[in-house]
């Protein structure tokens, strides 16, 4: 989640192809015939409280101000703080595991698979660390905002050109890379990088691809979302993290253009419906649930796309990313609160207070812990009752 949601939706960056590097640009509204005011926010009804959380622990780090993913293995979560700092926490206590530096701002991160971490710097340097000890570094070609994907003795990366390249895991040595035509714009958040079985699946454009993660060949590839518009804008059209996987589905979304579910296993489009959002989604074996440029907060039937049910409550408050955990579907906004709304019907069920500060991460759950992150740094750690 980035810190306010129209920065969040339109930062976009222009690709220099030919000289192979991002330039950056801020498009706003107001670039398109003034000031354009913000809508006010959603008044917040009386918190119900109907199912008890409590908070366990809470610990503090530097301020969030890139993309981050909160990565889980098991009960250990790995966070990153704008200025390179990289903790490990476990998730029951809130005890700090290990810390690491990379020694630059950073760009992406984390990837983390219990053993190894990885994030991407501002400098182009994919770094890795055991133990919060640094063990390896090398110079990307590209910038990238997607956490590494760490797995299978290997780290793997998504461009912000849409290439990928993996590494050994133990050494560093790139192993494979595979270039792509890349598009006239994208986006400055994560994209979609997963392993599913013996599968990569990246987001390219509007595309699912499916490559072999032994020499990056391609197995297939879906369309959720087609690019449309006259100029390069209108056109921009860009899978984005996190995606809900249940088995070999995977849904994700389409940057301002749709919602969609591929069957990984045959490379095979399920189904897409239109949807206006810029941040992933998240779901079950029944719905998949997500946010929508406005506050909306969207549940689709998994099995074949049509909307089960939407709520306005939430409308320009700057959610974010959602997590569908246990009875809830779990949201956070930019005034720092996390709210959680029943997964049948969208209703609320409880508000958390973090700082006051935006919800910087989507939310993520390590073991039967709740972690949110804050533009400000602070961590918390939710258990319910």
């Amino acid at each position: 989640m980035r810190m306010m949601k129209t920065s969040r939706t339109l930062r976009l960056l222009a690709l220099a192809l030919a000289a192979g590097v991002l330039a950056g640009c801020s498009l706003l509204p107001e670039r398109f015939g003034g000031t354009v005011e913000k809508p006010k926010p959603a008044e917040l009804q009386a918190n119900p409280n109907l199912i008890g959380v409590r908070q366990a622990w809470t610990a503090k780090i530097g301020k969030v101000d890139f993309p981050l993913v909160v990565a889980v293995s098991g009960n250990v979560a790995a966070v990153a703080a704008s200025d390179g700092t990289i903790t490990a926490f476990d998730a029951t206590s809130g005890r700090e595991e290990w810390r690491g530096n990379a020694g630059a701002p950073l760009a992406a991160g984390v990837g983390f698979d219990g053993s190894t971490a990885a994030v991407i710097t501002r400098n182009n340097d994919l770094v890795a660390f055991v133990s919060g000890k640094e063990v390896w570094r090398q110079k990307l070609g590209a910038l990238s905002y997607t956490p590494p994907l760490v797995a299978g003795a290997r780290v793997f990366v998504l461009g912000g050109d849409r290439s990928v390249t993996a590494y050994d895991g133990g050494t560093g040595r790139r192993l494979w890379n595979q270039q792509r035509t890349g598009e006239p714009l994208v986006l400055r958040q994560a994209g979609v990088l997963l392993a599913v079985g013996d599968t990569l699946v990246v987001g390219q454009g509007g595309r699912l691809a499916g490559l072999n993660p032994l020499n990056g060949t391609s197995r297939w590839d879906a369309a959720v979302a087609t690019a449309r518009g006259i100029n390069d804008v209108e056109r921009l059209v860009d899978l984005v993290g996190r995606v809900s996987r249940v088995g070999d589905n995977i849904c994700a979304r389409a940057f301002q253009a749709a919602v969609g579910c591929v069957d990984a296993s045959r490379g095979q489009l399920l189904w897409t419906q239109r949807a206006n959002g810029g941040e992933g989604v998240t779901g079950d074996g029944t719905n998949v649930f997500g946010t929508e440029s406005d506050g909306r907060v969207v549940s689709w039937k998994r099995a074949d796309g049509q909307r089960a049910w939407s709520t306005d409550s939430l409308l320009h408050r700057g959610v974010g990313t959602p997590l569908a955990l246990g009875r809830s579907v779990i949201v956070g906004d930019e005034f720092g609160f996390v709210h959680l709304l029943n997964r049948e019907d969208g209703t609320l069920l409880n508000r958390l207070a973090t700082d006051g500060s935006p919800i910087a991460a989507a939310p993520a759950a390590a073991g039967n812990t709740l972690v949110v992150v804050t533009h400000n740094g602070s961590i918390y750690g939710f258990v319910p009752q």
